[in-house]
Protein backbone atom coordinates (compact mmCIF):
# COMPACT_ATOMS: atom_id res chain seq x y z
CA UNK A 1 0.00 0.00 0.00
CA UNK A 2 1.24 3.56 -0.91
CA UNK A 3 1.63 6.34 1.87
CA UNK A 4 -1.52 7.13 3.35
CA UNK A 5 -0.79 10.68 2.90
CA UNK A 6 -1.99 10.93 -0.90
CA UNK A 7 -5.48 10.23 0.61
CA UNK A 8 -7.88 13.21 1.05
CA UNK A 9 -11.27 13.31 2.70
CA UNK A 10 -12.70 14.32 -0.56
CA UNK A 11 -11.79 10.80 -1.39
CA UNK A 12 -13.28 9.00 1.52
CA UNK A 13 -16.85 10.62 0.90
CA UNK A 14 -16.71 9.91 -3.08
CA UNK A 15 -15.81 5.91 -1.86
CA UNK A 16 -18.81 5.80 0.78
CA UNK A 17 -21.10 7.36 -2.13
CA UNK A 18 -19.73 5.04 -4.78
CA UNK A 19 -20.21 1.80 -2.45
CA UNK A 20 -23.41 2.49 -1.16
CA UNK A 21 -25.40 3.71 -4.14
CA UNK A 22 -23.64 0.73 -6.45
CA UNK A 23 -23.07 3.17 -8.80
CA UNK A 24 -20.34 6.08 -10.30
CA UNK A 25 -23.67 7.70 -12.00
CA UNK A 26 -25.77 7.89 -8.63
CA UNK A 27 -22.76 8.79 -6.55
CA UNK A 28 -22.27 11.72 -8.92
CA UNK A 29 -26.19 12.89 -8.51
CA UNK A 30 -25.91 12.26 -4.61
CA UNK A 31 -23.01 14.22 -4.27
CA UNK A 32 -23.68 16.59 -7.57
CA UNK A 33 -20.78 16.81 -9.44
CA UNK A 34 -19.66 15.24 -12.55
CA UNK A 35 -19.32 11.81 -12.95
CA UNK A 36 -15.61 12.12 -14.62
CA UNK A 37 -14.57 13.65 -11.59
CA UNK A 38 -16.09 10.70 -9.28
CA UNK A 39 -14.67 8.14 -11.51
CA UNK A 40 -11.04 10.35 -11.50
CA UNK A 41 -11.34 10.13 -7.82
CA UNK A 42 -11.63 6.35 -7.69
CA UNK A 43 -9.03 5.77 -9.96
CA UNK A 44 -6.87 7.59 -8.08
CA UNK A 45 -7.44 5.96 -4.52
CA UNK A 46 -7.09 2.51 -6.02
CA UNK A 47 -3.82 3.79 -7.35
CA UNK A 48 -2.76 5.12 -4.28
CA UNK A 49 -3.84 2.08 -2.48
CA UNK A 50 -2.17 -0.31 -4.52
CA UNK A 51 -5.82 -2.58 -4.22
CA UNK A 52 -8.56 -2.65 -6.24
CA UNK A 53 -11.73 -1.63 -4.39
CA UNK A 54 -14.31 -2.50 -7.08
CA UNK A 55 -15.45 -5.15 -9.40
CA UNK A 56 -17.15 -3.13 -12.45
CA UNK A 57 -19.70 -5.02 -14.19
CA UNK A 58 -22.47 -4.17 -16.91
CA UNK A 59 -25.14 -3.61 -14.46
CA UNK A 60 -23.04 -1.40 -12.31
CA UNK A 61 -19.95 -1.79 -9.48
CA UNK A 62 -19.68 -4.43 -6.24
CA UNK A 63 -17.25 -3.92 -3.56
CA UNK A 64 -14.07 -6.49 -4.07
CA UNK A 65 -12.97 -7.79 -0.55
CA UNK A 66 -10.63 -5.50 0.05
CA UNK A 67 -13.24 -2.83 -0.81
CA UNK A 68 -15.28 -4.07 2.02
CA UNK A 69 -12.67 -3.50 4.82
CA UNK A 70 -11.52 -0.37 3.31
CA UNK A 71 -15.91 1.00 3.30
CA UNK A 72 -15.32 0.17 7.30
CA UNK A 73 -11.82 2.09 7.52
CA UNK A 74 -13.74 5.11 5.06
CA UNK A 75 -16.45 5.25 7.48
CA UNK A 76 -14.68 5.19 10.96
CA UNK A 77 -12.51 8.09 9.69
CA UNK A 78 -15.07 10.32 8.38
CA UNK A 79 -16.83 9.36 11.63
CA UNK A 80 -13.96 11.18 13.39
CA UNK A 81 -13.42 14.12 11.34
CA UNK A 82 -17.60 14.22 12.13
CA UNK A 83 -16.44 13.77 15.89
CA UNK A 84 -13.56 16.45 16.01
CA UNK A 85 -15.57 18.80 14.58
CA UNK A 86 -18.83 18.83 17.05
CA UNK A 87 -16.27 18.49 19.99
CA UNK A 88 -14.78 21.75 18.92
CA UNK A 89 -17.99 23.04 18.02
CA UNK A 90 -19.64 22.08 21.70
CA UNK A 91 -16.53 23.23 24.28
CA UNK A 92 -19.03 26.66 24.48
CA UNK A 93 -21.81 25.04 25.39
CA UNK A 94 -23.25 23.48 28.45
CA UNK A 95 -22.77 19.29 29.07
CA UNK A 96 -25.90 17.64 28.20
CA UNK A 97 -27.78 16.03 31.43
CA UNK A 98 -30.46 13.36 31.46
CA UNK A 99 -31.37 10.05 30.34
CA UNK A 100 -31.58 8.70 26.85
CA UNK A 101 -34.10 5.33 26.04
CA UNK A 102 -33.04 3.70 22.87
CA UNK A 103 -34.44 0.70 21.43
CA UNK A 104 -33.13 -1.96 19.11
CA UNK A 105 -33.31 -4.95 17.50
CA UNK A 106 -31.09 -7.83 18.05
CA UNK A 107 -30.13 -7.92 14.20
CA UNK A 108 -29.40 -3.90 13.81
CA UNK A 109 -27.54 -4.15 17.42
CA UNK A 110 -24.48 -6.37 15.74
CA UNK A 111 -23.95 -4.10 12.71
CA UNK A 112 -25.18 -0.13 13.84
CA UNK A 113 -25.06 0.30 17.87
CA UNK A 114 -21.54 0.09 19.16
CA UNK A 115 -20.21 2.93 16.92
CA UNK A 116 -22.78 4.74 17.49
CA UNK A 117 -22.58 4.72 21.07
CA UNK A 118 -18.92 5.36 21.65
CA UNK A 119 -19.36 8.55 19.69
CA UNK A 120 -22.54 9.71 21.73
CA UNK A 121 -20.87 8.70 24.98
CA UNK A 122 -17.76 10.39 23.97
CA UNK A 123 -20.12 14.11 23.16
CA UNK A 124 -22.28 13.16 25.96
CA UNK A 125 -20.45 11.86 28.92
CA UNK A 126 -23.35 12.89 31.85
CA UNK A 127 -26.24 11.39 29.66
CA UNK A 128 -27.17 8.04 31.12
CA UNK A 129 -27.68 5.84 28.32
CA UNK A 130 -30.55 2.74 28.50
CA UNK A 131 -30.57 0.45 25.32
CA UNK A 132 -33.86 -2.37 25.16
CA UNK A 133 -33.56 -4.44 22.83
CA UNK A 134 -36.71 -5.81 21.21
CA UNK A 135 -38.85 -7.19 17.94
CA UNK A 136 -39.56 -4.91 15.83
CA UNK A 137 -43.10 -5.08 16.59
CA UNK A 138 -43.08 -4.55 20.64
CA UNK A 139 -40.16 -1.16 19.64
CA UNK A 140 -42.94 0.23 17.88
CA UNK A 141 -45.20 -0.02 20.96
CA UNK A 142 -42.77 0.94 23.46
CA UNK A 143 -42.16 4.28 21.05
CA UNK A 144 -45.68 5.11 20.25
CA UNK A 145 -46.22 4.59 24.33
CA UNK A 146 -43.26 7.24 25.22
CA UNK A 147 -41.17 4.81 26.55
CA UNK A 148 -38.57 4.81 24.40
CA UNK A 149 -37.12 8.27 22.94
CA UNK A 150 -36.04 6.79 19.79
CA UNK A 151 -35.16 3.41 18.00
CA UNK A 152 -32.43 2.37 15.47
CA UNK A 153 -34.33 -0.43 13.06
CA UNK A 154 -35.08 -1.46 9.70
CA UNK A 155 -37.06 1.43 8.71
CA UNK A 156 -39.22 0.78 5.61
CA UNK A 157 -41.13 -2.24 6.64
CA UNK A 158 -42.96 -0.41 9.64
CA UNK A 159 -46.41 -2.25 11.26
CA UNK A 160 -47.33 1.32 12.06
CA UNK A 161 -46.00 4.03 9.76
CA UNK A 162 -48.77 6.51 10.32
CA UNK A 163 -47.71 6.98 14.11
CA UNK A 164 -43.67 7.43 13.93
CA UNK A 165 -41.43 9.39 11.91
CA UNK A 166 -38.29 7.98 10.25
CA UNK A 167 -35.26 9.12 9.16
CA UNK A 168 -32.38 6.77 6.78
CA UNK A 169 -29.42 6.18 7.64
CA UNK A 170 -28.48 3.76 4.94
CA UNK A 171 -29.50 1.70 2.51
CA UNK A 172 -28.67 -1.70 2.03
CA UNK A 173 -29.14 -3.38 -1.35
CA UNK A 174 -30.58 -7.13 -1.43
CA UNK A 175 -28.11 -9.84 -2.55
CA UNK A 176 -28.64 -13.72 -3.53
CA UNK A 177 -26.56 -15.34 -1.02
CA UNK A 178 -25.25 -19.11 -2.47
CA UNK A 179 -22.38 -21.52 -1.44
CA UNK A 180 -19.69 -21.19 -3.94
CA UNK A 181 -20.58 -24.44 -5.40
CA UNK A 182 -23.77 -23.80 -5.90
CA UNK A 183 -24.98 -24.33 -9.49
CA UNK A 184 -26.22 -20.72 -10.26
CA UNK A 185 -22.53 -19.22 -8.51
CA UNK A 186 -21.69 -19.26 -12.21
CA UNK A 187 -23.41 -16.43 -13.22
CA UNK A 188 -22.78 -12.54 -12.44
CA UNK A 189 -26.51 -11.63 -11.37
CA UNK A 190 -29.52 -13.76 -11.00
CA UNK A 191 -33.23 -13.26 -11.27
CA UNK A 192 -35.90 -14.06 -8.93
CA UNK A 193 -37.10 -16.44 -11.11
CA UNK A 194 -33.92 -18.02 -11.29
CA UNK A 195 -33.97 -18.29 -7.43
CA UNK A 196 -37.39 -19.16 -7.07
CA UNK A 197 -36.13 -22.35 -8.41
CA UNK A 198 -33.98 -23.47 -6.10
CA UNK A 199 -34.43 -24.29 -2.16
CA UNK A 200 -34.68 -21.05 0.18
CA UNK A 201 -33.32 -20.72 3.66
CA UNK A 202 -35.18 -17.71 5.27
CA UNK A 203 -34.09 -14.80 7.95
CA UNK A 204 -36.82 -14.38 10.24
CA UNK A 205 -35.95 -11.15 11.44
CA UNK A 206 -36.54 -7.54 11.75
CA UNK A 207 -39.44 -8.05 8.98
CA UNK A 208 -37.00 -9.00 6.54
CA UNK A 209 -38.49 -11.81 5.07
CA UNK A 210 -41.75 -9.92 5.49
CA UNK A 211 -40.10 -7.58 2.64
CA UNK A 212 -38.99 -10.62 0.31
CA UNK A 213 -42.90 -12.30 0.86
CA UNK A 214 -43.84 -9.39 -0.95
CA UNK A 215 -41.64 -9.48 -3.65
CA UNK A 216 -42.02 -13.35 -4.18
CA UNK A 217 -45.74 -12.14 -4.81
CA UNK A 218 -45.45 -9.65 -6.25
CA UNK A 219 -43.65 -11.61 -9.20
CA UNK A 220 -46.19 -14.15 -8.49
CA UNK A 221 -43.37 -16.65 -7.98
CA UNK A 222 -43.75 -19.45 -5.85
CA UNK A 223 -40.37 -20.83 -3.39
CA UNK A 224 -39.61 -23.92 -1.54
CA UNK A 225 -38.36 -22.99 1.91
CA UNK A 226 -36.40 -25.32 4.22
CA UNK A 227 -36.04 -23.42 6.97
CA UNK A 228 -37.16 -20.45 8.37
CA UNK A 229 -34.61 -19.37 11.33
CA UNK A 230 -33.88 -16.05 13.35
CA UNK A 231 -30.36 -17.20 13.25
CA UNK A 232 -27.88 -15.23 11.06
CA UNK A 233 -25.63 -17.89 11.90
CA UNK A 234 -27.85 -20.43 11.00
CA UNK A 235 -28.18 -19.29 7.48
CA UNK A 236 -24.70 -18.66 6.63
CA UNK A 237 -23.65 -22.37 7.51
CA UNK A 238 -26.75 -23.68 5.58
CA UNK A 239 -25.96 -21.43 2.75
CA UNK A 240 -22.54 -22.37 2.93
CA UNK A 241 -23.21 -26.20 2.68
CA UNK A 242 -24.85 -25.86 -0.32
CA UNK A 243 -28.60 -26.40 1.47
CA UNK A 244 -30.09 -23.53 0.28
CA UNK A 245 -29.80 -20.10 -1.11
CA UNK A 246 -30.95 -16.78 0.85
CA UNK A 247 -31.64 -13.08 -0.36
CA UNK A 248 -30.39 -10.80 2.31
CA UNK A 249 -29.31 -7.43 2.46
CA UNK A 250 -25.62 -6.58 2.07
CA UNK A 251 -24.94 -5.18 5.87
CA UNK A 252 -25.64 -8.62 6.95
CA UNK A 253 -22.54 -9.86 4.74
CA UNK A 254 -18.94 -10.41 5.99
CA UNK A 255 -16.44 -10.99 2.80
CA UNK A 256 -13.32 -10.72 4.86
CA UNK A 257 -14.62 -13.11 7.58
CA UNK A 258 -14.51 -17.19 6.83
CA UNK A 259 -18.00 -16.40 4.89
CA UNK A 260 -16.12 -15.74 1.94
CA UNK A 261 -14.53 -19.05 1.90
CA UNK A 262 -18.20 -20.61 1.50
CA UNK A 263 -20.83 -18.14 0.87
CA UNK A 264 -20.62 -15.98 -2.84
CA UNK A 265 -22.86 -13.33 -3.64
CA UNK A 266 -24.78 -12.47 -6.88
CA UNK A 267 -26.38 -9.39 -7.92
CA UNK A 268 -29.96 -9.19 -8.23
CA UNK A 269 -31.22 -8.02 -12.05
CA UNK A 270 -35.36 -7.58 -11.13
CA UNK A 271 -35.85 -4.60 -9.12
CA UNK A 272 -36.03 -5.24 -4.91
CA UNK A 273 -36.13 -2.84 -2.37
CA UNK A 274 -33.64 -1.66 -0.43
CA UNK A 275 -33.26 -2.61 3.01
CA UNK A 276 -33.37 0.27 5.22
CA UNK A 277 -31.95 0.88 9.01
CA UNK A 278 -32.76 4.12 10.35
CA UNK A 279 -33.94 6.42 13.31
CA UNK A 280 -37.45 5.81 14.37
CA UNK A 281 -39.71 7.94 17.16
CA UNK A 282 -43.04 9.11 17.76
CA UNK A 283 -44.30 11.68 15.80
CA UNK A 284 -45.55 14.76 17.28
CA UNK A 285 -43.71 13.93 20.78
CA UNK A 286 -41.29 16.81 20.55
CA UNK A 287 -38.02 15.55 21.52
CA UNK A 288 -35.81 15.89 24.53
CA UNK A 289 -32.45 17.77 23.97
CA UNK A 290 -30.62 14.61 25.09
CA UNK A 291 -32.69 12.75 22.08
CA UNK A 292 -32.09 15.32 19.48
CA UNK A 293 -27.94 15.39 20.33
CA UNK A 294 -28.49 11.76 19.97
CA UNK A 295 -29.91 11.77 16.87
CA UNK A 296 -27.90 14.73 15.44
CA UNK A 297 -24.68 11.88 16.33
CA UNK A 298 -26.50 9.29 15.01
CA UNK A 299 -26.96 11.52 11.36
CA UNK A 300 -23.26 12.76 11.05
CA UNK A 301 -21.58 9.67 9.33
CA UNK A 302 -24.52 9.43 7.30
CA UNK A 303 -24.24 13.03 6.11
CA UNK A 304 -23.70 12.62 1.94
CA UNK A 305 -25.11 8.95 1.64
CA UNK A 306 -28.48 10.12 -0.09
CA UNK A 307 -30.05 10.28 4.08
CA UNK A 308 -34.16 10.55 3.48
CA UNK A 309 -35.70 13.96 5.76
CA UNK A 310 -38.09 13.20 8.47
CA UNK A 311 -41.25 11.61 7.16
Amino acid sequence: MKAARHLTLRQFRYFIAVAESGSVAAASRMLAIAQSAVTKSMQELEDTLGTRLFERTSKGIVLTPQGHRFLASARRVIGAVADATRLQADDATETLTGVLAVGVTSLVAGYYLSELLRRFRRNCPAVEVYVTEESPRFLEHLLINGELDCAIMVSNVLGEPQALVTETLTRSPNRVWLASNHPLAEHDELTLAECAQHDQIVLEADRIDDLMRAVWARHQLKTRTILRTSSLEAVRSLVGAGLGLAVLPDFLYRPWTLDAEHVDVRRLRDEVPTVDVGLVWRRGSGLTPVAAEFIDVAREPAAGRGRRGPG
